[in-house]
């Protein structure tokens, strides 16, 4: 079966290095309008057959639910590859044999860009890399099977995740996708969602903070 996993960090920790920009609860605001349409990506995917969160905020959680998504609850934040470790376990014991990965915090995803990242995915053993815009990040990853490597997100994460498969000897791609290429960490990643995204919970929330006229 193919699941994809959404990581979503408590909106309480997330979007730090936008704090000199927005207010605390503004920034929780915009990390759950990034979460909803993360969500409704995955759920209009045609390749997946299955949908799964892992966080440990309660609202995230309850969301999920309500549209139908798996809902893996992390208890307390754990740490982003933490958490996705113990999904990844859990989604396994469930028959999950091709798993994609997506951060919270990419918006502009559409459901064709994840199954774009399916179609790429070598079965049976390979992994595909979506890169950050600056090409140092990951903010998607497919993998089959599902642990065939760890995930390592946070600083040079590419250049881990690439060690790793060629440690494992896992037949890797590179996919360069626009969209979920734009994670949403600073001002300047703002204004260039506002700038290139459609109609979205995100820009919506960004318009009410005043920013969407940059």
């Amino acid at each position: 079966m193919r699941y994809i996993l959404i990581a979503a960090k408590h909106p309480a920790f997330a979007k730090t290095r936008l704090g000199p920009a927005l207010a605390e609860q503004d920034r929780r605001i915009l990390a759950e309008a990034m979460f909803r349409d993360v969500l409704a990506a995955s759920l209009a995917s045609q390749r997946a057959d299955r949908v799964a969160v892992v966080t440990s905020d309660v609202g995230m959680l309850a969301t999920a639910r309500e549209a139908g998504a798996l809902a893996i609850d992390e208890e307390y934040p754990r740490g982003l590859n933490v958490a996705v470790a113990m999904a990844t376990d859990i989604l396994a014991s469930a028959g999950a044999s091709e798993l994609c990965t997506v951060l919270s915090d990419c918006p502009g995803v559409t459901a064709g860009d994840i199954d774009e990242v399916f179609a790429a995915l070598t079965p049976q053993r390979g992994a595909v890399l979506v890169p950050s815009r600056d090409f140092t990040g990951t903010n998607i990853i497919a993998r089959s099977p599902v642990g065939v490597i760890p995930t390592l997100f946070g600083r040079m994460s590419l250049v881990k995740h690439l060690e790793e498969c060629r440690r494992a000897e896992v037949r890797c791609e590179i996919l360069r996708l626009s969209r979920p290429a734009l994670d949403l960490d600073l001002m300047a990643d703002l204004i260039e969602f506002v700038r290139t995204a459609g109609p979205t919970n995100t820009l919506n929330q960004l318009a009410r903070l005043g920013l969407a006229s940059h």
